[in-house]
């Protein structure tokens, strides 16, 4: 299998390319801004191919796509997984800060799937899998320019299921809640019996990517109950207002109330 990894350097991305290693005959192409982080995992697993790409370039897409094709020729699986977010209220934040969640979350996984989409129905049956989050379901207070782009995301990804089923490719869709990474470990969650259950880990959602990739999944959200918020939000759409709004707001706020959180 030859799969291609996108934000490959750490956190969900890393454990993928970890995962996807174990398989005999596996081929990576690991794609990151951190040229020496990347090359550093590549060089680890050894059947990998490191691509330094920051893909809000121009011309990453093509780039890559050129490196695909000269030195594999085709792609089984793309996991479209960079991301990143900024809290902010869009009082504060404004269209700037809706504009680069955009412009990262969702363009830049537009951009890479166009450039890559004849590669990948070359080698059908293969499969597109795109990391959207939680988020993309369900948004909260500080967060929306970040759900808007990964709303838009999973929207997409649906579409793009229909459109290229005909053509031998599988499109899933995985909707991580929150992971402990090493930027984001999560303490204030993890450390609370009461929440430590809704946090997971990079390689949970590695699984999930396999799952929703070659596994043939729709989509997962991981963790697994994180469905019912999502299922709740079109049921009971005011009494999820009425939880997130209240106590529990305060406490899942925490955890990005300042900073990047990047993958």
């Amino acid at each position: 299998m030859i799969a291609l990894i996108t934000g490959a350097s750490s956190g969900i991305g890393e454990a993928t390319a970890r995962l996807l290693a174990r398989e005999p005959g596996t081929e990576l192409i690991l794609v990151a801004r951190r040229e020496e982080r990347l090359k550093a995992l590549a060089s680890e697993l050894g059947c990998a191919t490191a691509i330094a790409a920051d893909l809000t370039d121009e011309d990453a897409p093509a780039r890559i796509a050129a490196v695909v094709e000269a030195e594999h020729g085709g792609l089984d699986l793309l996991v479209n997984n960079a991301g990143a977010a900024w809290r902010a209220p869009f009082a504060e934040g404004g269209w700037d800060n809706v504009r680069r969640h955009m412009q990262l979350d969702f363009d830049a996984q537009v951009r890479v799937t166009e450039a890559l989409l004849p590669l990948v129905r070359r080698n059908a049956p293969s499969a597109i899998v795109n990391v959207s989050s939680t988020a993309g379901r369900v948004a909260r207070d500080g967060t929306g320019a970040y759900s808007a782009a990964k709303f838009a995301l999973a929207g997409w990804t649906d579409a793009l299921h229909f459109e290229e089923a005909p053509h031998g490719v599988h499109v899933g869709l995985v909707l991580p809640g929150f992971v402990s990474t090493e930027g984001f470990p999560q303490r204030e969650l993890t450390d609370r019996l009461l929440t430590r259950w809704i946090v997971s880990t990079p390689e949970r959602v590695a699984e999930a990517i396999v799952d929703a990739g070659p596994g043939g999944r729709a989509e997962r959200y991981v963790p697994r109950p994180y469905w019912i918020a999502a299922a709740l939000r079109v049921c009971a759409p005011r009494l999820v207002r009425r939880v997130l709004g209240g106590r529990a707001a305060g406490l899942l706020a925490t955890q990005t109330r300042t900073g990047e959180a990047r993958r």
